[in-house]
């Protein structure tokens, strides 16, 4: 067969991308696929006491009884009644044994102003979460949130953080799930700002370099939308040179920022869609996490109040799940069994279709659906996050015909000589 282009033209195009091939490499290096807690849970820092997550849990088995038995928490959360046995079980198993998946003790608006007085807060919650990770009770994620790098606060919010983690590795080594939130991003300086603040932090007390990493709160207009018309939230991505872990949107603070009215704010409105759409573009093959906002409708008060609550709650979570945000924010015990119940629906309702995709896939099988290779990576992380939380076991995957130890394989990021590269 004959060719028109000659080895020098193949090397021209490859000198010519080389640039391009790298700056890809490092922007979008892939999906973080360990682990992903399902919810996080906000606590005003100065209520965190040893063994907060388990009195979460013993206060949401309670609320499920008073309101009228798992068998109500199933029915406004709309769980087929094919499911029901099965995810009432995994409900109360796991505000049993981990009611709390990441914990974020709040100095920054759960917590308010209490000026010089925080430093002692933050040092009590340094300690507290020491006493928890030696005791083993500490939630597999967990973190602070504190004051923004806005001028009115910056100094504030530098403070507590150091405190927290000064005091914190005075009792020895950072816990593997530490997450830090920087909240009220406007503008890029400011991750650029927290990039240098953990640098120099590492160096102070000797860590690996990159071993602090932060998530960026999108609770701005200006996060989403700078004043040259740029989506600064892509940039605050890159501008954390690998440390930004997460985004997560914050509802009540973006919706009063647009003038939305307070009855209207919320996480299904059409401006929260477009923020969330953004950030989802934004985070794409970054490694970068997502993780939706919050409901202020608390399931408190008389029974079918706290069912109504649930019924909205629930909805929010399977809405958020659908659309690719497999995180959100929990402020209230109660909120724990209708989270848990619809994300367990969720992937219980998903794995067999997808398993079965996915196992045609690996078979080379033909069917109804012909899926890319990019689809059977989306299959099998969905199939992965259903492990991850729990929904689903690994015998009842293997079961459904995947192995779990098959999943890794595809989502991993392909090599160079995998993808057919020249060498």
């Amino acid at each position: 067969m004959s060719t028109t282009l000659d080895e020098g033209a193949l090397r021209a195009v490859e000198e010519l991308l080389a640039p391009v091939d790298a700056r890809l490499g490092r922007d979008y290096p892939g999906d973080d696929v360990s682990r992903q807690p399902v919810h996080t849970v906000y606590v005003p820092a100065d209520r965190y006491t040893v063994g907060l997550a388990r009195d979460w849990g013993e206060q949401a088995r309670a609320a499920v009884e008073r309101a009228g038995g798992a068998e109500a928490l199933l029915e406004v959360a709309r769980v087929p009644a094919g499911l029901r046995d099965a995810v009432a079980a995994q409900v109360a198993g796991k505000l049993g044994r981990e009611p709390v998946e990441d914990l974020r003790i709040d100095l920054e608006d759960g917590y308010g102003d209490h000026g010089d007085a925080e430093d002692d807060v933050a040092v009590a919650a340094a300690r507290t979460l020491r006493t928890e990770l030696e005791r083993g009770l500490a939630t597999p994620f967990v973190g602070i949130r504190f004051k923004s790098f806005e001028r009115p606060t910056r100094r504030r919010g530098l403070r507590t953080l150091d405190l927290f983690l000064t005091t914190l590795l005075e009792g020895g080594d950072l816990p593997d799930g530490l997450l830090l939130t920087l909240p009220k991003v406007t503008a890029v300086e400011q991750v650029e700002a927290m990039v240098a603040v953990c640098g120099r932090i590492e160096q102070a007390h000797a860590l690996p370099a990159g071993r602090l990493g932060f998530e960026v709160q999108v609770e701005t207009p200006q996060s989403i939308l700078g004043a040259d018309g740029t989506a600064l939230v892509a940039r605050m991505v890159h501008a954390g040179q690998g440390r930004v872990t997460g985004l997560h949107y914050g509802t009540y603070d973006y919706s009063a920022s647009l003038g939305i009215s307070a009855a209207q704010q919320s996480m299904e409105h059409p401006a929260a869609d477009h923020a969330k759409a953004v950030m989802q573009l934004a985070a794409a093959g970054t490694g970068v996490r997502l993780s939706d906002g919050s409901t202020n409708v608390l399931p408190v008060g008389q029974p079918e109040d706290v069912r109504s609550a649930w019924a909205l709650h629930a909805r929010l979570v399977r809405r958020s799940l659908e659309r690719g945000y497999y995180q959100g924010w929990d402020l209230h015990p109660a909120q724990l069994p209708s989270r848990f119940a619809a994300t367990y629906t969720f992937y219980r309702e998903g794995t067999d279709a997808a398993a079965a995709r996915l196992r045609a896939y690996l078979a080379r099988e033909e069917g109804a659906v012909m899926d890319e290779p990019a689809t059977a990576r989306a299959l099998a992380w969905f199939l992965q996050r259903g492990l991850d939380c729990g929904a689903v076991s690994a015998g009842e995957l293997a079961a459904a015909g995947v192995e779990p130890g098959a999943l890794g394989a595809l989502l991993r990021p392909r090599t160079d000589a995998e993808a057919g590269a020249p060498a």
